[in-house]
């Protein structure tokens, strides 16, 4: 495996320890009760944790929400910038739907990453508890975002957002979630989101791709746990076919937000990223595919995996409104030395431009 993902030995170590605190064992047999028991866990606030997931971020509010949905209620925890009250211009939501094969995940488990990702971005995030199997199967995960989501555009005029940049973002399953989600929008005729934002989703639930064979040891997503994932959230087979558990199954990939998916070169859902990205332009959407060089599954939950500084930057470039096909795979220092460059070459032509016109004038 090692000569397979070449992972430093310090990557090695941060990927079992966040094994250890994250409590997710699937190479076992594991009940209802098993399962509710590791999603109740917290994860302790230790120099250890800050290190392998992200340190504390201050200057982030957090509020809870408990939304109603379908048959119950979820909550949702909204983080914004403590720096905000003499704010005039609106700023953009991210909803964000937490991966962990529809199985695992909390609101605790993803807060660190929540409030980096809120002060990275300038973006307030709305982070969505859905309700999880094996005890709620499909569809009542897509479904509560789907609620989550309305309950989110019905109260924006509560907070400083802008309705009308409002971005799904999601990893792994909960990106599976946002593209549920935007295509319960169009067909429901309810208000779409601005954009979608997805890490290595998967959006085939027959698991049949080429990556997923290649990849199916992979340190954080191996076949067996994907495997396992699908058969906990089904409620019968035929619902894999179903667009709402197999988005990329759907006979109607048209209308649907702008989407940017990244996946990492080690991931065995890129397949999936990447066929959905074809099948959304193929469709008459408009999608764009960025793949991280030596990037493993799930790697912007820690804070040192390649990749993640670059996934901070992207989903910026993202809210802040440049085109999905225009967004560059590179840090926020990167970007300001490249955009630095590009205004001086810019500046250099504009001379040159004035230059010759005033040569011509001259010469008439």
């Amino acid at each position: 495996m090692a000569e397979k993902y070449k992972l430093s030995g310090k990557m090695w170590r941060m990927l079992r320890l966040a094994e250890k605190y994250t409590g997710r064992d699937t190479h076992t047999a594991l009940t209802e009760e098993a399962i509710s028991a590791t999603n109740k866990k917290s994860l302790p606030r230790n120099c250890r944790v800050r290190k392998i997931f992200y340190p504390e971020t201050k200057g982030i509010s957090c509020t809870n929400y408990v939304i109603p949905v379908t048959e119950g209620a979820v909550t949702g925890r909204y983080y914004d910038s403590t720096n905000d009250q003499s704010r005039t211009s609106l700023k953009p939501l991210i909803i964000f739907f937490h991966g962990g094969g529809w199985v695992f995940g909390n609101i605790d488990l993803y807060d660190l990453y929540c409030k980096h990702l809120a002060k990275a971005t300038d973006a307030a995030i709305l982070l969505i508890d859905y309700r999880l199997a094996p005890k709620y199967k499909f569809p009542i995960a897509v479904e509560d975002c789907y609620d989550a989501y309305l309950w989110a555009v019905n109260g924006v005029k509560y907070w400083k957002v802008d309705p009308d940049r409002i971005f799904l973002l999601g990893d792994s399953c909960g990106g599976n979630l946002a593209a549920g989600v935007s295509l319960l929008c169009r067909d429901r005729k309810a208000h779409m989101p601005n954009g979608m934002i997805l890490f290595s989703p998967l959006v085939d639930a027959r698991l049949r791709t080429q990556s997923i064979e290649e990849f199916s040891d992979s340190p954080t997503l191996t076949l067996k746990q994907l495997r396992f994932f699908v058969d906990s959230y089904l409620r019968e087979p035929k619902d894999i076919l179903s667009p709402l558990f197999s988005p990329l199954l759907s006979p109607d990939l048209s209308r649907l937000p702008t989407t940017l998916v990244i996946t990492g070169s080690l991931d065995p859902l890129k397949d999936d990223g990447r066929l959905l990205v074809d099948a959304l332009n193929e469709a008459g959407s408009t999608a764009s595919y960025i793949e991280v060089e030596n990037a493993l599954h799930g790697f912007i939950l820690f804070s040192k995996a390649t990749g993640s500084a670059e996934a901070d930057c992207m989903i910026r470039q993202v809210v802040s409104g440049r085109p999905v096909n225009k967004v560059q795979a590179m840090t926020e220092s990167e970007l300001r030395r490249e955009n630095k460059v590009q205004m001086q070459m810019a500046s250099v032509k504009f001379q040159r431009e004035h230059e010759e016109r005033t040569k011509q004038q001259s010469k008439e």
